[in-house]
Formats: structure tokens, sequence, C-alpha cells
């Protein structure tokens, strides 16, 4: 096959302009980006600085060559292809898994979930010789995509070698679609040279349609993380002591700036009816831990950090959950939820965690990452909208005071989740059609 004709797809002079363009671009971004990579050493995770000249393409060879490639940015599409990486490793289980992150808590929760059972590195920046070199080192015979973050010389160098790449669990925001319709000179020969797209909602469908994927290449499995989620089961230990039979317990997953503050005066307010009240605060970020932990402290609010303590003393209602990958110990002990991101605007996090214990969800307005998973959820009375702390009090009042309520916002939860899988054994079929 000649390379100009790979995949069905013939690139023109307009394209090679605008790629070597943004290589060009690239180019001179490197001394800065090295520098940046330096300067960061003194404030970034160790395990990341030891390990940054892996995205100049410095990689480890994989074990075993002809394997899959997973790419996913950070923690929420780690745990999203986690379920499809497993089921791979089920029907291949003599197949290599390679998993490439962006971020050092994407890193972590790859070795959290599969230990040393998958090769894995950070991904390298997208310029030619990195990818070009990185795939010469691990030899894949297909690279899927989580969810969002498309590279233009990765797909290329991919394209070039004759393998197959795929988008997963696909999404595509009504914005990104405008903005990517901007440049499509760039966008458009990008798009051509993907083998596959599965989309995960009706929105993330018609958008990559809009942009111009014929039907052939485009199919809508749902969203993967209805799958991933429906067989999480409560871990099989305490967490810190707390039982939600003996008091209310309020976690509060994966917040950022402003919703701490939110979570806070929600507390405050809710003490004066129920001072039994326990409230867990997981930030999303670990970078986070301290400044979150030094604005409990400037509130005067008795508190322990997870990390630091075996159990919640009685005389202690603020829990600063300060360790990766515990968010679900949280959740199994919580009577409510609020999942961050929705407050600040970061396009809400995973509401579906908490729907898997059977917990009626709180969320802020902003939930465009996960339209169809939230409309769902407040559709059934599973999740509730709030723009405040004050009115996170109010919705929590009224649950810790009518528990039959809660408890049927909690079932609806979990039978959305129940109901919506599938998806996982849709991207297995599409991934059949072109890797055998």
């Amino acid at each position: 096959m000649f390379a100009a004709e790979r995949n069905g797809y013939k690139p023109t002079l307009i394209e090679d302009i605008c790629r070597w363009g943004y290589s060009l671009v690239l180019v001179f971004i490197i001394p800065f980006a090295f520098l940046q990579l330096l300067l960061r050493g003194t404030t970034r995770n160790k395990d990341y600085n030891r390990r940054r000249f892996e995205r100049f393409g410095f990689v480890a060879h994989a074990p075993k060559k002809d394997g899959y490639l997973f790419h996913c940015v950070s923690v929420g599409e780690v745990v999203a292809a986690s379920c499809l990486i497993k089921r791979i490793m089920t029907d291949e289980p003599d197949c290599q898994i390679t998993v490439t992150t962006t971020t050092p808590t994407g890193s972590a929760r790859v070795r959290a979930i599969f230990g040393n059972n998958v090769h894995h590195f950070y991904l390298p920046y997208d310029l030619h010789m990195a990818m070009a070199g990185m795939l010469k080192r691990i030899q894949p015979k297909a690279v899927l995509i989580t969810e969002v973050e498309l590279w233009p010389n990765l797909i290329h160098a991919c394209w070039k070698r004759d393998i197959p790449v795929m988008v997963v669990n696909a999404r595509m925001t009504d914005r990104s679609a405008r903005r990517y319709k901007k440049i499509g000179k760039l966008f458009n020969p990008m798009l051509a040279k993907l083998y596959h797209i599965c989309a995960q909602g009706q929105r993330d469908f018609t958008n990559y349609a809009w942009l111009g994927v014929p039907d052939e290449k485009l199919t809508l499995t749902n969203n993967i993380k209805f799958d991933q989620v429906a067989s999480a089961t409560a871990p099989g230990h305490s967490f810190l002591g707390l039982n939600k039979a003996d008091y209310p317990i309020l976690v509060a997953g994966s917040t950022h700036d402003l919703e701490e503050e939110a979570v806070l005066q929600a507390a405050k307010e809710l003490w004066q009816k129920s001072p039994s009240l326990k409230i867990i605060i997981v930030p999303r970020h670990p970078e986070r831990f301290d400044a979150v932990a030094k604005l409990i402290e400037a509130k005067s609010l008795p508190h322990v950090r997870s990390s630091q303590v075996q159990s919640v003393p009685e005389n202690t209602n603020v829990v600063l959950l300060d360790e990766m990958g515990k968010l679900n110990d949280a959740y199994a002990v919580a009577s409510f939820a609020f999942v961050g991101g929705s407050i600040a605007d970061r396009g809400g996090h995973n509401a579906l965690e908490p729907a898997s214990f059977s917990i009626p969800i709180m969320m802020g307005p902003h939930t465009y990452n996960n339209p169809v998973i939230c409309s769902y959820l407040e559709e059934c009375g599973a999740l509730i909208k709030v723009e405040s702390g004050k009115a996170m009090s109010t919705i929590v009042d009224r649950w810790i005071h009518n528990p039959s309520e809660r408890e049927k916002a909690g079932r609806a939860g979990r039978k959305v989740l129940e109901e919506n899988s599938g998806a996982l054994e849709s991207t297995v079929q599409c991934i059949r059609k072109y890797v055998n």
C-alpha cells in the first residue's frame, strides 16, 4: 500500500503545509518546554521529574511488540478505560498493554489499578521525532485514544506506519466542535486518518458527524463509564472508622478552588441542626491538599488529614482526604455526595461513581463534560443542581430529615447505571473490525 493512500486517504498539499507549519511552531517551542521541565523539578511530583524526558520520546521499550497502546490524559480517562483494558487483557492474555498519561495523578492511577501488569510512561510532546521514536520502541498493533486528546503528529506517525488509531468513549463538546471547524485545514486531515470513533453520547456523535467524519467511521456506543462504574462494588473494609448508620456523611469529591469554600459554608449552616454531620473533602489535584488544609484551619474547624490518622475522632467533623485513589472508599460510606468541577467551571467530574454506591448527588451548573450522564441522573431524581453553599445546605438538610427520599434518589442513580450499560461490548466490536 502506498503511503499516500493508507486508510483510504490521500494527503493534500495544503495539509502538508499545515502539518509542517504546526511542526515548525513546535520545534521553536522545544527549548522552552525543556526549560520548563527543569524549572518544574523543584515543585512537581518526584516520579514525574525522574521520568520527564519521556516527554521527548525517550521511553522504555515495551516488553513485547504488537500490543495495544492506550492514551489516557489523566485520572478520569484512566478510570474510564480500565474496564476496556481489563476486557482486552482477558480476551488476549498474552498481548502487551501500554498505557500513557500526561499527568502524575493519571500515572498514579494506572499503577493503582494495574500495578506492573501494563507498560506505562508519559506521552511525549507532539513532536514528529518524539512520536516516531516512541512508536519505534513500542511497536503497537493499535492505538486507542480515550475520550478527547487528539494530537496531529501522533496520529500522522501512526497513519504512516499502518497502525490503526481509534478514539474510544469519544467526547466532543459543542464549543470544541466550533473551534475545530475554524481550523478545518489542519483538523480535518487528522480526522481522516482515524480508523474509527466510538462516541460516548448523541451530542458527541452529532458533532463529529458535523465535522465531517463519515458514517462508516463513526459509532454511537454510549458512555463506557456506565459499564466501568456499574461493575464497582463497595470496598470490603471500613474507611477511617466512619459509618453512615451512626451519623450523616457528606463527601465532596474531586473539588476545585471555591468549591471547598461552598462545602464548608453549607456545613456551617447544617451543623446548627445536625451537629453530628461529617464532611469529607477530596480535592481533585494533590498539589492543592495543603491549600485546602489551610482554608479549613483559617475557619478554625477541627479536622484531620486521612494520611495521618487511622480513624476519625468523635469530636472531629471535617476530614481532608489527602491520598490518591481513595475517593470510592469515601463514597462507600457516604450518605450523599457533591461532585466537583461543577460549581467551578470545569465541566463536572464523574457523577456515576457516587451513583454506583446508591447515594444521592449534588452538582453545580457546569456539567458539560458529561451532559448525557448528568441529564439521566437529574431526570430520575438522583442528581440535584446547586449553585452555592446555601443551596447545598438546603438540599442536604432535606435529605437528612427525609431518609426515604434520600434512599429513593440513591436507588434511582444505581438503576440508571444498570439500564445504560453495554458500551463496553459495542466498543470491543468496533475494535475487532480493525484489529484481530
